[in-house]
């Protein structure tokens, strides 16, 4: 069998233990840090151990566990006891339809807003794997309770957007286990079909 073009690490970090994901192309060894809230020391740690080449920084959403580093957060970061945050503009902004590509790998991206207004979720269809940020949780959903959410909106960004990827996709959340878009539609008790009466 073929090795996969795309390799991935999840690395819990911070008191939140928030996913961060190591993601590479196998190809090229050029990599991506997928939110990298802190613990810089480990994130780093697990780039030399795999002799990859960091590239990019991919952010699905600002909040302070999941970033550190957009504007504003050096103020949280301080409030919350993470030292050596700094504020800063990201290179480029995510939308709806873009591609972000990686050595010789392409992840689409989906703007999926609801937990926060700009949050994006990066796939990759071969590998059939999804980075979702704060969107979907294994049994569970994104808090649409914080500044700027909104739970209809969450609800349609996960059956609108997600879910016509594909029963097979598996996806990281910023939090806790992995599941897969299939899993979640038959048994999650805010998104499956049933929850929503669509069996």
């Amino acid at each position: 069998m073929p090795e996969m073009p795309l390799k991935a690490a999840i690395i819990p970090v911070t008191p939140f233990r928030q996913n961060c994901s190591l993601v590479w192309c196998t190809r090229t060894g050029e990599a991506a840090v997928v939110d990298p809230g802190g613990d810089l020391a480990r994130i780093q740690d697990a780039i030399s151990a795999n002799g990859i080449t960091v590239k990019k920084v991919l952010l699905t959403h600002g909040h302070l566990d999941h970033a550190f580093l957009l504007e504003g957060l050096s103020e949280q970061g301080q409030r919350y006891g993470f030292q050596g945050s700094e504020s800063c503009s990201p290179d480029r902004w995510l939308a709806d339809g873009d591609t972000v590509s990686l050595g010789e790998i392409v992840f689409g991206v989906r703007h999926c807003p609801g937990h926060t207004p700009g949050h994006v979720v990066l796939f990759h269809d071969e590998a059939k794997i999804a980075f979702v940020g704060d969107v979907l949780f294994r049994g569970s959903v994104g808090r649409s309770d914080l500044p700027r959410g909104n739970h209809e909106q969450l609800v349609r960004s996960i059956t609108e957007r997600l879910w016509p990827l594909g029963d097979e996709m598996r996806f990281v959340p910023g939090h806790g286990q992995m599941s897969t878009f299939g899993w979640e539609r038959k048994t999650n008790p805010y998104v499956s079909d049933l929850a929503l009466g669509r069996a």
